[in-house]
């Protein structure tokens, strides 16, 4: 019996800018006396500023009580399922965070000489080996800062490749399923694009494939399972058909959770994959960053990864960047350093056995949600799934109400919604990815919450227009918000 979901209420505290609570001459520091002024050794008097001009002048606690209350304006996944299935949004384990925060590998500097953190780079060296067992690629390069960092890697060294033997191919093919940057990927390297359209069940066909592939393409992108969360059920004899023609097989590793612990993407005939330790490795994603996202690669491909590369020789470990074959640095020093010791704990604590169960969870619980909302909900591709399903709004076309408002409607009773109008080969889309960690009484709560959603839609549409309604701000004018950007005190005060 599933439990009935209740809207979520809190104490709502306004917060105005920080700039609007300064007062001149409030402080919540003390700079210290430059210990060397008299002997004439300090700081040169034109190195220094005489005052600091443009920043908020508060004290101690308005200051802390500022940023604490806006981070509770916040969700994350340590607050509530985070069903987002355009990224997975896992769980962050706190032994990851322990690990990353030890001071051997927080203190370290990235100017160190190999002798002195021989330790980090034994991690580093150990971890590309256990993403090369996962995946099932012959090297890796930890390098890339984020999952669109690793796809352009990944192009660069295709073309590189390609480029070695003479050819110059001009474009990839990319399936209508494909993640946005995908096709943004490919551009910066030179490449354009060729949609490829997916069958009546989602996935590509080896026979659209060789319709399309021929001698001037570079490689063919595809992310296995593919964004509707289905396997690609002829992958092998896709990989046949582009191998056949002498490009590449790309993989998106954005959906790895999916596979890890069980399946692997080298054996199944991809020639790059790049790994996002920000998703399937339940590291954490940031504002943006840090993220990391590792690629790896078959044999032929081995010569064209970036530098430095983490080499172990009888007299330790050593960073190594003398390869004539490298497409050479593709970031500043050895990459999100504390993103890797996280991802490397998460490995290490769960072992082979533990990281399948966590994807047949994953999975196990991406069906069990597409089955609860059978009957609720239009669900497109209504068979088994992998770790993240799609429903749509298709039932409420009549009462004008969108995937947009039944996001909304989530926010409203403590949930974050999951994507929403992506895929977009799927109209109204609403695509969820509950991860392994949730159990199954918050899976029941979340489809009771949409339920509800449902019923309202049917009866009471004008109420989830306006949703959400249990916020500290409400709905807003998204275009114009897009538009008309206020980023400071004034220009909020003249609006």
């Amino acid at each position: 019996m599933m439990k009935k979901s209740k809207a979520v209420s809190c104490l709502k505290i306004a917060e105005p800018l920080l700039f609007e609570k300064s007062r001149k001459g409030r402080s919540g520091f003390v700079v210290p006396e430059d210990p060397f002024r008299d002997a004439g050794e300090g700081i040169p008097a034109e190195h220094l500023r005489s005052e600091l001009t443009g920043l908020p002048e508060v004290t101690e606690p308005e200051a802390v009580r500022h940023y604490v209350r806006l981070s509770q304006f916040n969700f994350g996944v340590d607050t509530g399922l985070y069903p987002l299935g355009s990224c997975t949004m896992k769980y962050n384990p706190k032994i990851n965070e322990y690990t990353a925060s030890l001071p051997g590998f927080a203190r370290i500097h990235p100017y160190l000489p190999d002798e002195a953190v021989q330790g980090a780079i034994g991690l580093m060296w150990e971890l590309e080996r256990y993403l090369a067992e996962i995946s099932g690629m012959a090297g890796i390069t930890l390098q890339p800062a984020a999952g669109a960092h690793g796809e352009f890697t990944g192009i660069r060294m295709i073309r590189a490749a390609l480029e070695k033997k003479g050819q110059k191919r001009h474009k990839v093919l990319i399936p209508d399923t494909a993640h946005g940057t995908n096709p943004a990927s490919c551009s910066l390297n030179g490449y354009s694009v060729v949609e490829v359209k997916s069958s009546d069940r989602g996935v590509l066909s080896a026979e659209q494939v060789a319709q399309v592939m021929d001698d001037d393409t570079a490689a063919l992108m595809v992310t296995n399972p593919n964004t509707l969360g289905l396997f690609e059920e002829e992958i092998g004899k896709i990989a046949q058909v582009v191998h056949a023609r002498g490009g590449y097989m790309y993989g998106d590793g954005a959906n790895l959770n999916a596979l890890m612990g069980v399946t692997r993407p080298g054996d199944m005939g991809f020639d790059v994959i790049q790994f996002n330790l920000h998703k399937t490795f339940s590291t954490p994603h940031g504002g943006g960053g840090p993220g990391s996202g590792p690629v790896g690669v078959c044999s032929e491909l081995l010569p064209f990864l970036p530098i430095p590369r983490p080499v172990k020789t009888d007299q330790g470990f050593r960073l190594v960047t003398d390869l004539p074959d490298t497409i050479g640095r593709v970031r500043a020093f050895f990459g999100n350093f504390l993103i890797m010791v996280r991802a490397y704990t998460y490995i290490r604590e769960l072992g082979g056995e533990g990281l399948n169960q966590a994807t047949r969870m994953a999975v196990l619980n991406a069906n069990y949600v597409r089955t609860l909302l059978k009957g609720l909900y239009d669900i497109p591709f209504d068979r088994i799934c992998m770790h993240e399903c799609v429903a749509t709004d298709a039932q409420f076309k009549k009462q004008k109400v969108s995937n947009v408002d039944v996001a909304k409607g989530l926010i409203d009773r403590g949930f974050h919604p999951p994507t929403v109008s992506f895929p977009i080969c799927v109209h109204g889309a609403l695509m969820i990815e509950p991860t392994e960690t949730e159990t199954k009484e918050e899976l029941e709560r979340f489809v009771e919450a949409l339920k509800e959603i449902r019923e309202i839609a049917m009866n009471d549409p004008d109420r989830l227009h306006h949703a959400p309604h249990n916020t500290y701000i409400s709905r807003l004018d998204e275009a114009r918000a897009a538009r008309d950007l206020i980023l400071t005190a004034d220009m909020a005060k003249e609006d």
